[in-house]
């Protein structure tokens, strides 16, 4: 009995020091709190080989082998990273050669180099498994080069007139000219638009995806993505759009946010990002003043998505190579900013171990499972921070520091502040900020446990060359008051409990 009794006494101490430490109420998650690796579906991993008819795996222009087994099987990688969604490149029925999936020959098929759509539902399911969302990429302004519709008399309204875009200042052009000589839907006919919108709802029925990734929105009618927003809507309420707006002036892209389209792929600060990381001892203002921008131009810029490079344009890390500096190092200041400024994070596979790439299809390389895990691991730790601290997915961001190369600011989000410091020079910087934060307060870096106490009202940050930190802000003297609070009633419950037990056990 005396055996019992001691441990029904520390059970209330292993439940109470078991609760996390001024832990802050989970809300509920949002597109906004995402972070997306994105996939080239035949470029990731081979899981099944007996897909591989036509498969050359030294001929960058052919398919390689990568399928939905593939990913399946890499799930745990990509979780384990930190990543919350995934986007692939099409995997509809494609034409000849047409691995990287923008050829669609059928809608309603998977390209059976990839797999069958019952193995693509398993991949979305796993996914689902381990709460990873799923995002398709749709094409609706063209199809395959040789697609068999365009000889039919019957579609023959489903097609603009065979016509290159010479103008690129013309909308009329851009909407309806053939782009890269690919037959050109004409999604002003009834017929065309409600194929393509059935399409849509179709799989997302079929295999409960979570979003689609639009491509070649500017070069579609507004119109289209209005119905098209509130058709797939009207299946799955939450469904996210994020379209490719492929123009460098942010008030081309922000004129299509009022067609129910939820983000934009970040093309204006892409560019700002790469002139910013690719090499040290350059001015990181320009990005401050695009998010300034966003925040003008934007009713929800933080679901823009923000990246460094894709399947389009030549890889960062070739960039990195061309001014002769360290890809890893580069990479990890270029992550830091990605996973902590305003919008949703998206990584091209193969970032993660600074994988090289020149022009299309050089950008496309089959990716290596087997390189250096340092950047794998602070990209891990960075996703991990994403999901604990709300404040870098949902915090308002204020610039505290920039001048030659160092920039400091703040993530505040309710009662949780976090400080991010960029030291994007080749000499270890000193920087005083001001402690605006409350009293009594110290700085905590969530990345290597560094703690920075207040003094005479200012925090003095000692930031390594070309590293970043992240810091929290937390009470210096410990405890904060709902952490007292909390022990207070552990313990009144504790003494409490503790007398009823031992009156109990006296009486037996």
């Amino acid at each position: 009995m005396r055996k019992r009794f001691k441990n029904l006494i520390i059970i209330p101490f292993l439940l109470f020091f078991a609760l996390p430490v001024d832990a802050i109420e989970k809300e509920e998650r949002s597109w906004q709190d995402e972070s997306i690796y994105f996939i080239m579906v035949d470029r990731f991993n081979n899981g099944d080989t007996n897909n591989d008819f036509e498969v050359n795996p030294i001929d960058s222009k052919s398919y390689n082998g990568g399928d939905f087994k593939g990913i399946t099987d890499k799930l745990d990688y990509i979780k384990e990273m930190g990543f919350t969604s995934i986007w692939l490149t099409p995997v509809f029925d494609n034409e000849t050669n047409g691995y990287h999936g923008y050829w669609i020959q059928d809608f309603y098929k998977t390209e059976e180099h990839f797999g069958t759509l019952e193995e693509f539902k398993t991949l979305v399911k796993e996914a689902h498994d381990r709460d990873i969302k799923v995002i398709l990429d749709f094409v609706v302004n063209h199809v395959g080069p040789n697609h068999p519709w365009v000889n039919e008399e019957a579609k023959k309204s489903w097609f603009h007139d065979k016509q290159p875009i010479t103008n690129w200042n013309s909308q009329e052009e851009v909407e309806n000219n053939w782009l890269f000589d690919l037959p050109d839907l004409n999604t002003e006919n009834p017929e065309t638009r409600t194929y393509l919108f059935d399409a849509a709802k179709w799989w997302i029925e079929e295999t409960d995806v979570d979003g689609y990734r639009l491509d070649t929105v500017k070069h579609v009618p507004k119109e289209f993505w209005t119905e098209f927003a509130s058709e797939v809507k009207s299946v799955k309420e939450d469904f996210y759009l994020l379209g490719e707006v492929w123009h460098n002036d942010l008030r081309v892209v922000a004129a299509y946010q009022d067609t129910g389209i939820d983000g934009f792929v970040d093309f204006p600060q892409n560019e700002h990002l790469r002139t910013s990381f690719s090499k040290p001892n350059t001015s990181l203002g320009w990005l401050f003043a695009s998010l300034d921008r966003n925040q003008a131009f934007y009713d929800r810029p933080e679901l823009l998505g923000t990246f460094m490079d894709n399947h389009d344009m030549t890889r960062f890390t070739r960039e990195i190579l061309q001014y002769k500096h360290d890809p890893v190092v580069r990479w990890k200041l270029a992550m830091t900013y990605l996973f902590t400024a305003p919008g949703i994070p998206i990584v091209y596979y193969g970032s993660e171990i600074a994988l090289d790439g020149g022009e299309d299809p050089d950008n496309r390389r089959m990716m290596k499972f087997d390189g250096d895990d340092e950047l794998i691991s602070y990209i891990a730790k960075l996703g991990e921070l994403r999901k604990v601290h709300p404040s870098l997915t949902r915090g308002k961001l204020e610039l505290l520091h920039e001048e030659n190369g160092v920039a400091i600011y703040s993530k505040q989000h309710k009662q949780e502040t976090m400080i991010i410091a960029i030291n994007n020079t080749t000499k270890t910087q000193s920087i005083k900020i001001d402690s605006n934060f409350g009293e009594n307060k110290k700085l905590v870096s969530v990345l290597n446990e560094l703690e920075i106490k207040d003094r005479d009202q200012t925090f003095n940050l000692e930031l390594t060359a070309e590293k970043a930190d992240i810091y929290l802000v937390a009470d210096h003297t410990g405890l904060q008051t709902s952490t007292k609070i909390l022990i207070g009633v552990g313990v009144i419950g504790f003494i409490l409990l503790s007398l009823v037990i031992w009156r109990k056990t006296k009486k037996v």
